[in-house]
């Protein structure tokens, strides 16, 4: 076994945006190096892969020659100058687990779907179960009522905690959740409660996905998109104590790169088993 440091890139493509990290393993010691993180409003997103690679070697002060492995999830398969692809639930379990080691579960909202995924302490995924294809639980469909509603994404977590009474949404359908929405704009129902309704809406959806994952008690965290959404975050925690779920879900400043951190670290396993096979061949 090799006792020299690996140096792995992770870049994470989302369908809102690409995330990519630098971290150098050294048996057990982790250094987190670097981070960029781009929104893809448009652009080609593998043109901001490799933006956001320059970007993390750039503000770690290495060369390509100094990389391992780059290691893609989510929609990197077709980045040329990848390693190596790893599927993204595997990434955000490992991420996830970085980030907070207390975590035996970790619930990626992203911007088109939801997941709930148990882990052990390794990061290792034991179960799992995704929100079905209707995009109502998800990020862009938050987006597209802020926008209806003439609230900017970023006013979005802070106003839905203002709510004294949430108007709930009825429908699991994005298009018929719209509708209620326009309803209830003409019903003069205040934006905080709109909005504090579809978190609630939200929430349950995902709660009844960890439910189902079999996790039971322990710390959940939020990765992706949604994950610094503090309104969907008091929702799921209030709907927790609804459904009797003695879990704690929480969020973390980084939550946004699960994925990528979760690629470059599954990368520098592969890198050092390739090492070692190759010794071994030797």
């Amino acid at each position: 076994m090799s006792n020299s440091s690996i140096t792995t890139v992770g870049i994470d493509i989302g369908s809102g945006a690409v995330k990519s990290v630098l971290f150098r393993s050294d048996g057990e010691r982790i250094e987190w190096l670097a981070k960029c993180c781009e929104r893809i409003r448009r652009r080609d997103p593998l043109t901001l892969a490799r933006e956001g690679y320059e970007t993390v070697l750039a503000n770690a002060g290495l060369r390509e020659g100094d990389i391992d492995y780059i290691a893609t999830t989510g929609e990197g398969e077709n980045v040329k100058f990848a390693t190596g692809h790893f599927y993204s639930m595997t990434t955000h379990a490992r991420g996830g687990v970085f980030l907070d080691p207390a975590a035996r579960a970790v619930v990626d909202i992203g911007a088109l779907n939801g997941r709930a995924i148990s882990v052990d302490s390794r990061g290792k995924v034991l179960s799992y179960k995704m929100t079905s294809q209707c995009a109502s639980g998800s990020g862009q469909f938050l987006e597209n009522i802020a926008r209806y509603l003439g609230v900017a994404v970023e006013e979005i977590g802070p106003l839905s905690c203002t709510s004294k009474d949430p108007e709930k949404v009825s429908s699991i359908c994005a298009v018929l959740a719209e509708t209620d929405v326009i309803n209830m704009v003409s019903r003069g129902i205040a934006t905080p409660d709109i909005l504090k309704g579809i978190h609630l809406s939200m929430a349950s959806r995902i709660v009844k996905l960890l439910k189902v994952t079999g996790v039971k008690e322990g710390t959940a965290l939020l990765t992706g998109g949604l994950a610094l959404d503090t309104g969907l975050l008091a929702a799921i925690q209030e709907e927790m104590v609804n459904e009797k779920v003695k879990v704690t879900a929480r969020s973390h400043p980084d939550s946004i790169y699960a994925g990528a951190i979760g690629a470059a670290l599954w990368g520098a396993y592969r890198h050092q088993k390739l090492e070692q096979l190759q010794a071994e061949a030797a």
